[in-house]
């Protein structure tokens, strides 16, 4: 079992930028690759980022390349979404998860085993 908190959201302007921070709790970190999604008012969750278990490789969803950029830090247990240049349309609740699939760059949900609670970010314009 992994315990995923969340932590970094907030308010911000257009053309701001927020770091997001996912820390885990439980088992080993770096057993897990690490993936971004949000979730905006009245749409589904969609897929953000992720990282494999070290970080070494990344993927991101296309529209979103350039602007996010996913890391990870597996002495601290914790994953972060380095989000730039944001936008209203950015607004949404972030979530990160775990997936059991360590090599894997998966942009499927359905695909990671352990989720955080979530945190708000919203973009003023």
């Amino acid at each position: 079992q992994v315990q995923l908190v969340e932590s970094g959201g907030g308010l911000v302007q257009a053309g701001g930028s927020l770091r997001l921070s996912c820390t885990a709790s439980g088992r080993t970190f770096s057993n897990y690759a690490m993936g971004w999604f949000r979730q905006a008012p009245g749409k589904e969750r969609e897929f953000v980022a992720t990282c494999t278990w070290n970080g070494g490789n990344t993927y991101y969803t296309d529209s979103l390349k350039g602007r996010f950029t996913i890391s990870r830090d597996n002495i601290k247990k914790t994953v972060y979404l380095q989000m730039n240049s944001l936008k209203p349309e950015d607004t949404a609740v972030y979530y990160c998860a775990a997936s059991r699939l360590l090599f894997r760059l998966s942009n499927s949900s359905g695909e990671y085993d352990f989720w955080g609670q979530g945190t708000q970010v919203t973009v003023s314009s």
